[in-house]
């Protein structure tokens, strides 16, 4: 009887501390599930950057993404500290062209790299091959990065869509821009690239005047008029301040 008695009071005093531990702890999504994930809509959407690896929140679950939990802090501190943040969300596709603009400064660089960890995407990224050279080529491509040749845009093309035809999951970032520098026009390769894999494009808005990521829209690329669709996917762009906003074309 004695023994029923304590083992009873003993299973009532772990179900309170259960409770008061449920009310401490904000409600988190299982590892087996994607949460919702937030709608675009700026500046009330904005979630601050170092809310973005708590609560188990992550990526929807058809994007590629890593299993790496200490870059995912490291990119999580990063952006905490640079008082960066996040708005809107990634569409949850297995693959898709990301837009990266305005690209202006070498700072556009390690901000992506940073909302890359704390997202933990596993994503990508084509740059001119001269930053592949020695001594740091090596760790430019245990990053994700794709050496390039200006000269040979038409075999890049070529082998990004025969990429996304062999990989059922693929992520690649690129800048339209294609340099730092002032140009009128962006170049044209990412339409040409996510239009023949048949794939979706995001854009993902650096906004040096807000200090904000922002993930989305989502543009469909069904449609065969490429000036038309890039006009209007840079018209998504209005408003964002790059780190040297003369320099955004």
């Amino acid at each position: 009887m004695w023994h029923a008695l304590l083992a009873n009071r003993r299973a009532r005093r772990s179900n309170e501390r259960g409770v008061r531990l449920r009310r401490q702890r904000p409600a988190c999504s299982s590892s087996t599930s994607s949460p919702p994930l937030p709608t675009l809509s700026l500046p009330d959407s904005e979630i601050p950057a170092h809310a973005v690896p708590s609560c188990g929140w992550q990526l929807g679950n058809l994007v590629p993404q890593t299993g790496n939990s200490v870059l995912q802090r490291i990119g999580h501190a990063a952006l905490r500290l640079l008082g960066w943040r996040f708005a809107g969300a990634f569409p949850n596709h297995a693959q898709f062209v990301a837009v990266v603009a305005p690209h202006t400064s070498n700072w556009d660089f390690p901000i992506l790299l940073a909302a890359k960890w704390a997202l933990k995407l596993d994503a990508r990224w084509m740059g001119k091959d001269a930053i592949f050279r020695a001594p740091l080529g090596w760790f430019m491509r245990a990053l994700g990065g794709i050496p390039i040749r200006r000269t040979a845009s038409h075999n890049v093309v070529d082998a990004s869509i025969q990429a996304f035809r062999e990989r059922p999951k693929l992520v690649l970032v690129l800048a339209p821009e294609g340099t730092r520098k002032y140009v009128a026009d962006w170049k044209t390769g990412f339409w040409h690239i996510a239009h023949g894999a048949g794939v979706p494009i995001v854009c993902i808005a650096l906004d040096f005047g807000r200090k904000t990521i922002r993930l989305g829209p989502e543009i469909r690329t069904d449609s065969d008029d490429t000036a038309t669709e890039i006009a209007r996917i840079r018209a998504s762009f209005a408003g964002v301040t790059g780190r040297h906003p003369e320099l955004h074309g």
